[in-house]
């Protein structure tokens, strides 16, 4: 069974400030290996989309609905819905995740 995977117009903003980020710091190469990785892991969740674990910031609010994966440091934080999987946050986890999955999961700046 195969799922569609998508991403929010926040989480290819997510990409791209990512993308630009290593490509200012590090190397162009750097950054097009990382999107590579970053771009395969989500398309991954095609075929094994429940795979994936509740993020622990939002399962201590009693929120069960997303799911992420890891390349780490980074995370894609995601939700199944139908045959669709909707990705909407691809974030650095090193970061204040419990501010930033409430401000977008919950606070809808999705």
């Amino acid at each position: 069974m195969s799922y569609e995977v998508l991403l929010t117009h926040s989480a290819k903003r997510d990409l791209e400030a990512i993308y630009d980020y290593i490509a200012e710091n590090d190397t162009q190469a750097s950054a097009n290996y990382l999107l590579d990785k970053l771009t395969a892991l989500a398309a991954t969740l095609a075929d094994f989309p429940e795979r994936g674990a509740h993020p622990q910031e939002l399962l201590d609010l009693g929120i069960r609905e997303y799911r992420q994966v890891h390349f780490k440091p980074y995370r894609l934080i995601y939700r199944v819905i139908g045959k669709q999987v909707l990705i909407y946050l691809i974030i650095d986890g090193r970061r204040d995740m419990q501010t930033l999955l409430m401000r977008r999961v919950l606070g809808g700046a999705l």
